[in-house]
């Protein structure tokens, strides 16, 4: 069975990923300016793909025994469209180091199927970094 540190582990990622889902959904709403139509998908794609990242992750912890968290970790919008991506940058560079220690550990407890997941959802987590980094370029 998994340990405990584990369990608490995918709990924060559950909460970051329900964070990203409303704030980046959000955003889409909020996001104005000339380029507010394009982005604006962006951030209702990224939204419903980190839905399904906490989905996932919450199927995981409750099969290794945990109960998923219902409360997302603190919501930050943002004010104006770099905002939006500057704070989003910063989101995914925390998920990426999360999702490394995940992978380590589950690695570590001989957790191959965890291990999988977080290496097919830090894929995905690196790919949404790219796309903020490239927005936020003049």
């Amino acid at each position: 069975m998994a340990s405990k540190e584990l369990l608490d582990k995918l709990n924060d990622a559950i909460a970051r990923e329900l964070q990203v889902s409303v704030q980046y959904i959000w955003q889409h709403v909020m996001v104005r300016g000339i380029n507010a139509e394009a982005v604006g998908g962006v951030f209702k794609k990224i939204a419903i793909t980190e839905m399904k990242h906490a989905e996932e992750i919450a199927e995981r912890l409750d099969y290794l025994g945990g109960v998923p968290t219902t409360k997302p970790a603190p919501i930050t919008v943002g004010k104006s469209l770099k905002e939006m991506l500057e704070i989003d940058k910063k989101a995914e560079e925390e998920a990426i180091s999360l999702y490394k220690e995940i992978i380590k550990l589950a690695d570590k407890e001989g957790d191959v199927v965890t291990k999988r997941l977080f290496e097919s959802i830090l894929a995905d987590e690196e790919e949404h970094h790219n796309q903020f980094s490239t927005l936020l370029e003049d």
